[in-house]
């Protein structure tokens, strides 16, 4: 016979779930890169998430990248001694915790007020390189003096005037950045149709829509309105949308003799991003870069652009062991950084992978975005059996 009664208040009180959220509790739920992504959406505009979010045309290019990377089958060995992982590295000469990179992005401080520095103090503080860009909302310098002892490299797109980007190059050196990005693949700007549908400009212009939009993500347009207007750091010449800006600044007569011009101006480590073939890899290797980054910006230019992943084997068999090749687009996990070593990658960059961190929870959801990779990939390098990185070569696939 059962025999009932009546439960005491403290018997219930651990079994009660239903709590107050506390600050930061959104944030701290999040157990991915797409959970971030998804409170990403919820809390800024949706021309904002979705000039991030977004690619150029079908976004077949993004979505293609991303299957990529969950198509790979990992080869794990066990009963291996996997209780300490070393996921340190180094990128271009300097130490790195992890072999990640942020690269670079613009309009920063239109997913988040804070923008770049906030930003750049999770890569100092991580012991990562952090990339500024051309279409930067915070200045070269100004960057520097907020982070004086992060590893700083400045990503230029050569522009018309030849004689304004060879000023560029000096304040970066001259302010401490010690590797340059030449980014090749944006002769002309990509059709990104979430763009022209939601009527994107820099900065945001006040409409019936804005308005609408106000109402929905009020934090974020009150940090916009009461910090200093959003306007890039290096160019005067912002109206109108994104198209208009790359097609009125950019040069799309840019050649080889413009990398050779190049390596005789930066006197540091110079990048090539935005390679997608391995003669093309070989080109500018042989004119003087010094790395190349295999990118399609994110599928945000080409439709249909090979995947650099796809890539990985034949850059690495054009180039050797010796030359660094980096990878981006469509890294979402730590499991993507593991999957894109294994196939002949010395580093990942991430770009929206921070940005949605950033959108999410500022310097915090930047932070949160770290935490999850750096998590992620020693969980997936302990369940592999390989403790360093070094370890991780193409025997880790199948």
């Amino acid at each position: 016979m059962v025999v009932r009664r009546i439960p005491r208040v403290n018997e219930l009180r651990p079994l009660i779930g239903v709590k107050l959220p506390a600050k930061g509790a959104a944030l701290e739920r999040c157990a991915s890169v797409a959970d971030l992504a998804r409170l990403a959406k919820r809390r800024v505009p949706r021309a904002v998430f979705d000039y991030t979010d977004g690619a150029a045309g079908d976004e077949s290019g993004l979505s293609r990248a991303r299957s990529a990377f969950t198509d790979v089958e990992f080869n794990p060995r066990v009963l291996r001694d996997v209780s300490s992982v070393d996921t340190s590295t180094e990128i271009l000469g300097v130490r790195a915790s992890m072999p990640l990179i942020f690269g670079p992005t613009g309009f920063t401080r239109m997913m988040h007020h804070a923008g770049e520095p906030a930003v750049a103090a999770v890569a100092a503080r991580e012991g990562l390189p952090y990339g500024l860009s051309t279409l930067g909302t915070t200045s070269i310098e100004d960057l520097a003096a907020a982070q004086p002892t992060l590893d700083r490299w400045f990503q230029l797109y050569l522009m018309t005037d030849r004689g304004y980007g060879k000023e560029l190059v000096d304040r970066a050196w001259t302010a401490g950045y010690k590797t340059l990005i030449l980014t090749v693949d944006t002769p002309v700007a990509g059709r990104r149709h979430r763009d022209v549908r939601n009527g994107l400009t820099i900065p945001p212009q006040l409409t019936l829509r804005t308005f609408a939009d106000m109402a929905v993500h009020p934090r974020w347009w009150l940090n916009v309105l009461s910090t200093e207007p959003l306007t890039f750091a290096t160019l005067t010449s912002t109206e109108g949308t994104v198209a208009d800006l790359i097609g009125r600044v950019f040069d799309p007569a840019i050649t080889i003799d413009d990398l050779e011009w190049l390596r005789g101006s930066w006197p540091g480590m110079l990048v090539v991003k935005g390679i997608q073939s391995a003669s093309d890899a070989r080109l500018v290797v042989d004119h003087g870069a010094d790395a190349v980054l295999l990118s399609t910006h994110g599928g945000r230019q080409l439709e249909r652009p090979p995947l650099p992943f796809n890539m990985l084997p034949q850059v690495r068999d054009e180039l050797g062991a010796k030359t660094p090749v980096f990878i981006d687009g469509g890294v979402m996990s730590g499991a993507d950084i593991v999957a894109a070593l294994c196939r002949g990658a010395d580093a990942v960059a991430i770009g929206r992978a921070y940005l949605y961190g950033l959108m999410a929870g500022g310097q915090a959801g930047v932070q949160k975005a770290v935490d999850l990779l750096r998590a992620e990939m020693e969980t997936t390098m302990q369940l592999l059996g390989r403790t360093s990185i070094d370890q991780l070569g193409t025997d880790c696939l199948r």
